[in-house]
């Protein structure tokens, strides 16, 4: 950003009281305007509330600033009232591309939607899901007994990923990871890295018996039987950090605390 170029800013509050509470504190000290003429939006919250304002303004092509009113904060920069024109015209921008998701039902419905974090696909019922792995048209696994899967992006790394004992990315590299939930057989396969051009459909077997749902970061989709998931090039996200405490700085942080 350009040292001058931030002045009007839209604050958006997660709801909760300390959030509240922020925004009028910022408001009165900076001034706010619509989101449509704002240079900045200034998310107040956690993780979730970012996550909603990415979907709410994407491809607007105005950055969002999160500051930290909430629980887990990996998306958020500390909040800190004072000085904060001076934090945003140095902070660094990060542009993300979305995944696609394309799932039909059981019924033949349709349902598209857009993942910054992943795509998930979990069991609905006590039995194992059954599903079959398919990358860019060809079979790479014919039968996956787990308690679910996810295509997970560079953003989404260190999230659900993460705690499914996937792999963190660097928020720059072209990859996906494919991580499978508690993999019943074969047991000890632990998901595959994949180039963010992949395009990876998962069919769901014995779907009567062992339904599964597709969940795009909040939405969800149930009785599934068969999704398409792929990186959206066309749309883009830009997410703002503060200068000493980058995305890249954050991600490489989590590598070395496991």
């Amino acid at each position: 950003m350009n040292q001058t170029s931030i002045q009007r800013l839209h604050f958006v509050s997660s709801g909760t009281p300390e959030a509240d509470a922020s925004k009028a504190e910022l408001e009165t000290m900076y001034g706010a305007v619509p989101a449509d003429q704002a240079d900045v939006i200034v998310a107040l919250g956690g993780d979730g509330m970012m996550l909603q304002c990415l979907h709410q303004y994407m491809n607007t092509g105005i950055p969002l600033y999160g500051m930290n009113c909430g629980s887990v904060g990996f998306l958020m920069n500390d909040y800190r009232p004072h000085g904060l024109l001076e934090r945003l015209n140095t902070a660094q921008d990060t542009r993300i591309h979305p995944l696609i998701v394309e799932a039909t039902d059981k019924n033949g419905e349709f349902f598209k939607a857009h993942a910054l974090n992943e795509a998930s696909f979990l069991r609905q019922r006590h039995q194992a899901a059954k599903l079959r792995i398919t990358i860019d048209g060809k079979v790479r696994m014919d039968e996956l007994i787990c308690d679910g899967i996810m295509v997970a992006t560079p953003a989404g790394s260190t999230a659900y990923n993460l705690s499914a004992h996937g792999p963190i990315l660097p928020i720059g590299s072209s990859l996906l990871a494919l991580t499978p939930i508690s993999p019943f057989r074969p047991r000890r396969w632990r998901g595959a890295l994949l180039p963010n051009h992949a395009r990876v459909e998962i069919e769901v077997l014995e779907a009567d018996k062992r339904p599964v749902s597709t969940s795009a970061d909040h939405l969800e989709f149930r009785n599934v039987i068969k999704v398409l998931v792929y990186e959206d090039t066309s749309s883009q996200c830009v997410i703002m950090f503060d200068h000493d405490h980058g995305w890249d700085e954050r991600i490489l942080a989590e590598m070395f605390k496991y």
